[in-house]
C-alpha cells in the first residue's frame, strides 16, 4: 500500500505512473465488442474490503487481488486468520490472486557485487521499517510465502504474477522475479486511480471525473482496500460510479489472465 508522498502527488499532477507494465485480471474473458479495462486491488487496512466487495459482486466485476500481509484495522494481518473467510469467498466468486511480497516488502536499492543483493525496507511484519539486505533467493521467498498463503486461504492457485510495493524496481530486480517464476505487473498511466493521494487536495468527485476522462481500454487499474492516510476513503465512494461510468462507455471488466501481455508467461508458469 502506499503513501500519499510527494511521489503520488508527482504522479497524479503529471498523469503518469511509475511504472505502466501492464496486467490483467478476470476470471472470464473480455465480451466480445467491448473494450477491456483490468481492475486491480492492493492490500491495505481492510477496512472497506467487505464494501468493496459488495460492489464487485452486484456490478458483476471480477478483478485481481495482489496481496501482501500488511497491518490491518482489525486481525492478525490481511493475510491472517480473521480475513482468510473474505479472501476464500472472494475466490468463489470467481477473482484472481497474485503477490504482493509477504512484509509489503519496498525494493530500495540494487547493492554492488555478485550475485545480485538488494536493499529491502518491509512496511509490515517484524522487519517493518528495517533496512534489509537480500539475495535473489529471499526476495524470492517474501514473494512466494504470500502466493502460497492466499492459495492455502483460497483453495486456488494464484497467478505467477507479483506487484513491487510503491512500483518500485530495477532490472535487476525484475531479472531476480522472473527466475523464480514471478512476472512483474504494474498500472497505466491512468490507471492510478489516486486513492493514497489526500483526500484535501483530491476529493472522491475530482478522481472520478478524471478517471472517467482519462482510462483507455487496455488499461490496469489500481486502487487499495483501505489507505490509512486518506481521510475521505475513496472506496467504495468511488468505485461504483467508475465502474457504472465506465460501463456506459462501453467498457468490460476482465482478469489479468486474459491480459495479452501476460497470457503467455501464466500458461508457461502454470497458471
Amino acid at each position: 500500500m502506499w503513501r500519499a508522498s510527494r511521489r503520488f502527488i508527482t504522479i497524479a499532477v503529471a498523469c503518469a505512473a511509475a511504472c505502466g507494465a501492464f496486467s490483467s485480471t478476470a476470471a472470464q474473458p473480455a465480451e466480445a465488442g467491448c473494450k477491456p479495462v483490468y481492475l486491480t486491488f492492493d492490500t491495505g487496512h481492510m477496512g472497506v474490503a467487505p464494501l468493496i466487495a459488495d460492489v464487485l459482486k452486484r456490478q458483476n466485476v471480477k478483478v485481481t487481488f495482489f496481496a501482501a500481509n500488511e497491518r490491518t484495522k482489525e486481525g492478525d494481518g490481511s493475510l491472517g486468520e480473521h480475513w482468510a473467510p473474505w479472501w476464500k469467498a472472494r475466490a468463489a466468486e470467481g477473482h484472481e490472486f497474485a503477490s504482493h511480497t509477504w512484509g509489503h516488502d519496498y525494493w530500495q536499492r540494487d547493492l554492488p557485487g555478485q550475485p545480485p543483493k538488494f536493499q529491502i525496507k518491509p512496511s509490515a511484519g517484524e522487519d517493518a521499517g528495517r533496512r534489509l539486505q537480500w539475495s535473489t533467493a529471499q526476495y524470492c521467498e517474501s514473494i512466494t510465502r504470500a502466493a502460497a498463503r492466499l492459495t492455502s486461504i483460497t483453495g486456488k492457485k494464484t497467478l505467477p504474477l507479483f506487484r513491487a510495493p510503491g512500483g518500485k524496481t530495477s532490472p535487476a530486480l525484475l531479472a531476480a522475479a522472473e527466475s523464480c517464476g514471478y512476472k512483474y505487473v504494474g498500472w497505466s498511466p491512468a490507471g492510478f486511480l489516486g486513492d493514497e493521494l489526500p483526500s484535501g487536495a483530491y476529493p472522491n468527485a475530482a478522481l472520478l471525473k478524471k478517471a472517467l476522462a482519462d482510462i483507455r481500454p487496455g488499461d490496469i487499474l489500481l486502487a487499495h482496500l483501505g489507505i490509512w492516510s486518506r481521510q475521505d476513503p475513496w472506496a467504495p465512494a468511488v468505485l461504483e460510479p467508475l465502474i457504472v461510468g465506465l460501463k456506459q462507455k462501453g467498457f468490460c471488466f476482465a482478469t489479468l489472465r486474459e491480459h495479452p501481455d501476460f497470457k503467455a508467461w501464466i500458461t508457461a508458469h502454470g497458471g
